[in-house]
Order: structure tokens, then sequence, then C-alpha cells
């Protein structure tokens, strides 16, 4: 079975959502509490993690799961 990826982005009111997939899993005020809520379901699951900035357009991806050649990314 395929694991899906989680995300954390803008909602329509104003809040950050986290999601698995399509389904909406929580809501958080401010946006911190939503990426360290996706980080953790992420390394949880071993999925990327795609965190989306308020204009909803791609700010940052993390992947957690087992890449026996990970990319020497300089971000973390």
């Amino acid at each position: 079975m395929k694991t899906k990826n989680v995300s954390v982005g803008p909602s329509g009111a104003g809040r950050w959502d986290v999601s698995i997939g399509d389904r909406k899993q929580s809501s958080h005020e401010k946006q911190s509490t939503a990426i360290q809520r996706g980080r953790a379901t992420a390394r949880k699951l071993e999925a990327e993690l795609t965190i989306r900035g308020r204009d909803g357009k791609v700010r940052s991806k993390d992947s957690y799961g087992r890449d026996p050649k990970p990319p020497k990314d300089r971000e973390h």
C-alpha cells in the first residue's frame, strides 16, 4: 500500500490545515503549529511533507521515508 503525502496549507477561513492525501486531518490557528503537527505525522507515516505559504504556492518539501540515496539538500 502506498503512503499518502502529508500537506500543510491555508484554509479559506484564515486557518492552517494539515491533510493526508485529500482528507483534512486537523486545523490550526497558527502556521507554525500546523507545520509541527504535519512534520510529526509525516515522520510517523514515513511520508513526504509539503508546506504551502499563504499564497498557496509550495514553500518547502521534505521526505521522511526510507530513501537509499537521499538528496544532499542544504535546507535542513
